[in-house]
């Protein structure tokens, strides 16, 4: 079976709709010794599909339109947060105290991005809220790096300890995750057969998730790629974070086209939260598992309040196990997984060429809403689709990905690349990389100022 094949049959495609799909390899895009590019192909080629599917569905169409998918536009829509330009200044990726650290027996990598995070971090270390680099150095350096994952994890921070393969394999936290499908898919009710408004087959452009409404409930950066790409194929997308947690300017830049952004206090807004439910058709959510529980968010929850919802979450290491309630990020789960292993050396840990676990994550969920929506709309139910950081990392990692290489020689992103004028400024950015034949070559609007709009639909 194909990369691409194995994903549509996750998402429950129907196998002759790959007969609809070309590909155009481009060797030395996304290089790296674990094979990125095909699982980079095929999580966008399985998401451009479920697009296509969803159009000729609702236009009527005879065969569902042809899907191309050309591996250097996808390894330029994976690399979105690294080209993007905003008035021509590079954006920052990480933050001083998001790297590798040495440890007394090791290496532990630390997240500490969001101004929350770097205090706890620090907290845990025992170290003022100005410490340099230089002495969280030396007091990691002290310890154990499973002694410094466990301590900063139970200040709230995030650290996870250097595994190779083997000892990953070897955690609890592996085999339940291992033993889950790619894409959960779940039924939460019998709701009637949802009747989705037809397209017009002639249209200029054909938008497949029209007149849909999302509540874009995520933050950094699967679940936030995944919403871009809703809106993108015609989606109403309001992304809702709290008032006392902006986002990072430059990562708000670059997942932002295509939305509207609004913050809301989930307590004292209650109300406006309910009335927005109220006409919605998808929630997206990206906290660990369990965390907006409590806002009466979980989804047999949401779906007994407004019946024939999709509901997509999306989390680090999956909603079970010993690590199911932990925060993560796509740099850790590599850390943890054995990935950083791999793609370092013997004398320091690597990386993926881009933040794949994050991008193919967020392809996915979107190719996952995309699906229920056509299969609600014969079928009815309210729906849950899950993906996990950590289960893209066992596909990557379980051998059954071809590293082969194939095709012209990848000749860098700017054939990918484009520029749009934003409230934010001259934006230099990725240029969509799910493409069908009549669909969209490029969002409906740019990014807006973070929390600009009201929490209201238009």
């Amino acid at each position: 079976m194909t990369s691409i094949a194995y994903a549509w049959s996750a998402l429950g495609g129907d196998p002759a709709r790959l007969a609809r799909l070309t590909t155009v390899a481009r060797e030395g895009a996304l290089p790296a010794r674990l094979p990125v590019r095909r699982l980079a192909r095929a999580c966008v080629g399985a998401c451009a599909l479920a697009a296509a599917e969803l159009a000729a569905h609702r236009a009527g169409l005879a065969e569902v339109p042809g899907v191309r998918v050309d591996d250097g536009a996808v390894a330029t829509a994976f690399h979105s947060e690294r080209v993007l330009r905003v008035d021509g200044r590079a954006p920052m990726l990480f933050a001083p105290l998001s790297r590798f650290w040495r440890t007394a027996d090791g290496w532990v990598r630390t997240h500490a991005n969001y101004p929350h995070h770097r205090a706890r971090l620090l907290g845990a270390l025992g170290l003022p809220a100005d410490a340099s680099a230089e002495e969280v150095a030396g007091r990691l350096a002290g310890r154990s790096a499973l002694e410094a994952e466990e301590a900063v994890h139970d200040a709230g921070g995030l650290a996870v300890a250097l595994r190779t393969p083997q000892e990953w394999r070897a955690h609890p936290q592996a085999a339940e995750v291992s033993a889950r499908p790619l894409v959960e898919r779940a039924r939460l009710d019998s709701a009637p057969a949802r009747v989705l408004p037809p397209l017009d087959p002639a249209a200029a452009v054909l938008l497949p998730a029209a007149g849909l409404r999302v509540l874009d409930l995520t933050r950094v950066l699967a679940g936030p790629v995944a919403t871009r790409t809703l809106a993108l194929l015609g989606a109403d997308v309001l992304r809702v974070d709290a008032p006392w947690l902006p986002e990072l300017a430059d990562q708000h830049a670059d997942t932002g086209f295509g939305k509207r952004s609004a913050t809301l206090d989930l307590t004292a807004g209650r109300e406006t939260f309910e009335e927005l439910l109220r006409t919605a058709d998808v929630v997206v959510t990206g906290y660990r598992p369990g965390a907006l529980d409590r806002f009466g968010l979980a989804p047999r929850a949401l779906a007994e309040r407004r019946p024939g919802l999709v509901v997509a979450q999306v989390s680090a290491w999956g909603g079970y196990g010993p690590w199911g309630g932990r925060r993560g990020f796509d740099s850790l789960v590599q850390v943890a997984t054995g990935i950083a292993a791999t793609e370092g050396s013997a004398e320091r840990p690597g990386a993926l060429p881009a933040q794949a676990l994050d991008h193919g994550t967020g392809y996915l969920l979107a190719a996952a809403v995309l699906r229920a929506l056509t299969e609600q709309s014969y079928d009815g139910g309210s729906r849950l689709v899950r993906l996990a950081l950590a289960r893209t990392a066992h596909w990557l990692t379980d051998g059954t990905l071809s590293t082969a290489a194939e095709g012209a020689p990848y000749a860098g992103p700017d054939a990918w690349l484009a520029e749009t004028d934003s409230p934010l400024g001259r934006l230099r950015h990725a240029r969509p990389a799910v493409s069908f034949t009549g669909g969209p070559a490029a969002w409906a609007r740019p990014p807006v100022p973070w929390g600009s709009d009201r929490a209201e639909w238009r």
